[in-house]
């Protein structure tokens, strides 16, 4: 019990120091050059805090989805050595047409038309 807590200890008193000296250590002068805006080189054309269109955080998601799906779909390969290789089958049937009625929903609602 008493290795538990020195090993606690130290972790808390490792954490506790290791946040006052990222408070402590970075020095706090920011200056003009470092305050603009980076455009690779170039004069900043308009504000930097404009806001983003929500068709990238659409096409985010969606790629999030489907690399879930193939995350999700990658081990079926060694799901026919199941005791029921059918019912994997068919839960990964479910899974593709589950993802493709979505796809297919958001494609016919204009989700995925990128200009107006």
């Amino acid at each position: 019990m008493s290795l538990l807590l020195v090993v606690i200890t130290i972790a808390i008193i490792l954490c506790v120091v290791l946040a006052m000296v990222s408070f402590w250590l970075p020095i706090m002068a920011p200056d003009h050059e470092k305050l603009s805006p980076y455009e690779c080189g170039f004069d900043p054309l308009g504000s930097a805090r404009l806001p983003f269109s929500l068709r990238f955080f659409l096409v985010a998601i969606l790629f999030l989805l489907f690399d879930l799906e193939i995350a999700l779909l990658l081990p079926l390969p060694w799901g026919d050595q199941l005791a029921s290789p059918l019912l994997t089958l068919f839960w990964a049937s479910g899974v593709l047409v589950v993802l493709t009625l979505g796809l297919i929903y958001e494609w016919s609602q204009g989700g995925l038309e990128w200009a107006e």
